[in-house]
């Protein structure tokens, strides 16, 4: 097989704010638009963000669900407002993943990502299962970071789908900075992860500077994707919503952990890069193959326990 039927086309689109006032017309209108812009450089697929359709709306306190169903949650996808996206793909034989809030018929609420193939059929769904944040009203915070009161955690754990002639799989936002996401996917045999992000830039719990926002997040891309032999493609919807901001830095990034494109400012735009599948396969047959080097029997506390406990006094440490 030659290097040219190796190469995977791959977008993605950076989403500047979505106003809280701003309707799903004009935003869909803008994904339209980039999706346009993809297909035109050679992609195969276009990577959009977390909650592409609305405002990052878990920031506000709202009491009236039926209002915040209405406002911020999709009931059905496609949806009337929402199917131009499918339709554009099927023209135009682009695959895409879209995030948003999803309202299940029987009245579950999920932060949802979906994978469409080239003829626009949804092929795999993720529903968030690392959700940060609080439950509770903290009025006295500068904003609130209500992912635990609006969403449910995911119930599909991490799947990978065949798709677009590779493997591709799916995460949401907190789930980047946490390594068992990509191992159980690289366990899959993933060749691609997609993952859309809305990151405030201040961090409401503990003083972190906002520049440790942004590294933090490029780390956690690009020692997922080395560690997994992993392409990544990192979306962000970010600026000031409201006058709230949330950071850019959307990236692909190759299984050697480099960054091989980044957006340059916190507007709409779309990245490109010609992804070499055939990399993750050199890093995973040389550097981790699996098979011949992990030992899960030594591994079992990451599943057997969800947090440390305890520390250890000084007396224990030195038994």
């Amino acid at each position: 097989m030659s290097n040219k039927d190796n190469r995977f086309g791959l977008a993605v689109a950076q989403m500047g704010p979505v106003q809280l006032a701003e309707d799903r017309t004009t935003v869909v209108r803008r994904l339209l638009e980039m999706m346009r812009e993809a297909a035109a450089r050679g992609a195969k697929m276009v990577v959009f963000p977390e909650l592409a359709l609305t405002t990052f709306f878990p920031r506000y306190w709202m009491e009236d669900q039926a209002e915040v169903d209405a406002r911020f949650f999709e009931a059905e996808m496609p949806g009337p407002q929402t199917r131009p996206l499918f339709e554009l793909a099927a023209r135009l034989r682009i695959g895409f993943y879209l995030g948003y809030g999803e309202l299940t018929p029987d009245g579950h609420h999920y932060n949802t990502a979906i994978l469409v193939d080239e003829t626009a059929r949804i092929v795999a769904r993720y529903r968030k299962i690392h959700l940060p944040g609080h439950s509770d009203h903290k009025p006295d915070a500068p904003f609130q970071h209500l992912e635990k009161k609006y969403f449910e955690v995911g119930n599909d754990g991490f799947g990978v789908t065949d798709m677009l002639g590779t493997r591709i799989g799916q995460c949401l936002c907190n789930d980047r900075r946490w390594p068992e996401t990509y191992r159980v996917m690289s366990l899959q045999s993933a060749r691609i992860v997609t993952l859309g992000y809305n990151t405030p830039s201040w961090n409401i719990h503990w003083n972190e500077p906002p520049h440790l926002r942004m590294f933090h997040h490029l780390l956690s891309l690009q020692a997922n994707a080395y560690q997994n032999g992993l392409w990544v493609a990192a979306a962000a919807k970010c600026g000031f919503e409201d006058g709230f901001h949330m950071i850019g830095g959307s990236a692909i990034v190759a299984p050697s952990g480099e960054i091989v494109a980044q957006a340059q400012g916190e507007e709409d735009e779309v990245i490109f890069a010609s992804c070499d599948l055939q990399l993750g396969e050199t890093f995973l047959q040389h550097v981790f193959n699996f098979a011949k080097h992990r030992r899960p029997e030594h591994y079992r506390l990451i599943v057997e326990r969800t947090g440390a406990g305890a520390p250890l006094a000084p007396s224990e440490l030195s038994t």
